[in-house]
């Protein structure tokens, strides 16, 4: 006797199969219709979930693919999704990221309810500076501006003057009156800025705090020597996160968004990508034409995220896993927010 089939299941699978099939970042990790059947009857749930709810799931370019893949309304950079969160007018928000993200959401869509799927998916960024560790600093530097790079906290971002992003962030701080600049909290990232903004002729000096990225710090200037030797007329694609020695020896640098849009656009036989390793997946998912090489790191934060936390922060959200923030707060942290869009208006 033949089994039987269960058509919306099947159909499902396909449909994953059809996004996962060349995604092999991840050591250990390959996709058939098998683990695709596994997982379908969890994306439907999910889906179906979403739609009672009234709800969206963001979804940032880091984590599993089975989530961006398989229930993700948005998928995107960190002000991607801001934008998404602002516009969205959904009764309900499912931040799959990390947990500044979800407070960013909640900044721009106060009457939503916005859940995280793991409380405990922080940000080694967003955790190394805390706003009393900022207000010292401006206590020190009265004369400066402070700008905060969008992986932050609410409580910095209340803090600050202008919120950036690794998409922006030059054209806002160059727009800037003030000379003095106190950046916060990417050490690394403020270096690359002070690099670039050298380059057009902009004069600025650029405080930073100590801040960096667990992921993007990691990337040496010998790994990209090493990936040239083995693979000749290779692109190597980097994040402004990364060291300035490997950001000097990248051939592109750029936010996720941009990284994507590069390596679409490029014509080259080889393209190492220095960022964590979803973004990879998500282009061996929509452009397995290209040849990517190694290099990628795992954000052990973005992965803390799964389809079974996202579903049942869906079905009945517990008290840790909602986002809440007092209206004081809010009200200072979203200024920064409101402030970077208008010195940078999305395209």
């Amino acid at each position: 006797m033949s089994a039987v089939v269960d058509e919306p299941v099947e159909a499902e699978a396909e449909r994953l199969l059809r996004a996962l099939l060349h995604v092999d970042c991840e050591p250990g990790r390959t996709w058939d219709l098998g683990g695709c059947r596994r997982l379908a009857p969890l994306t439907l749930e999910i889906n179906t979930l979403k739609r009672e709810r009234g709800a969206v799931i963001l979804a940032h370019s880091y984590v599993e693919p089975e989530i961006i893949y398989g229930v993700a309304d948005f998928v995107g950079d960190s002000y991607y999704l801001s934008r998404q969160a602002r516009r969205t007018g959904a009764r309900m928000i499912v931040f799959a990221g990390v947990v500044f993200m979800a407070e960013t959401a909640k900044l721009l869509a106060p009457d939503a309810t916005v859940v995280v799927p793991d409380r405990g998916a922080g940000c080694s960024l967003a955790d190394s500076i805390t706003g009393e560790q900022l207000r010292r600093l401006k206590a020190l530097y009265p004369d400066a501006t402070v700008v905060c790079y969008i992986n932050s906290t609410a409580e910095v971002k209340s803090e600050s003057d202008v919120c950036v992003t690794s998409g922006n962030v030059h054209d806002i701080i160059a727009r800037l009156p003030a000379r003095r600049i106190l950046f916060v909290p990417d050490r690394l990232m403020a270096e690359n800025v002070r690099r670039e903004l050298q380059r057009r002729g902009v004069d600025k000096e650029i405080i930073a705090s100590d801040g960096t990225c667990l992921v993007h710090d990691a990337f040496t200037p010998e790994q990209i020597a090493a990936a040239r030797a083995q693979f000749p007329g290779l692109r190597v694609v980097a994040h402004p996160e990364c060291p300035p020695e490997v950001a000097a020896a990248a051939d592109f640098l750029g936010s996720t968004g941009a990284m994507m849009r590069y390596v679409r656009g490029t014509d080259a036989p080889y393209f190492l990508l220095l960022t964590e390793c979803g973004l990879v997946g998500r282009l061996q998912s929509e452009a397995p034409d290209k040849h990517l090489v190694g290099g990628c790191r795992l954000c052990p934060y973005m992965k803390l995220n799964g389809l079974e936390k996202v579903r049942d922060a869906l079905r009945a959200p517990r008290p840790d896993q909602v986002i809440t923030l007092a209206d004081d707060l809010r009200h200072r942290a979203v200024r920064p927010i409101e402030r970077m869009f208008e010195l940078a208006p999305a395209d």
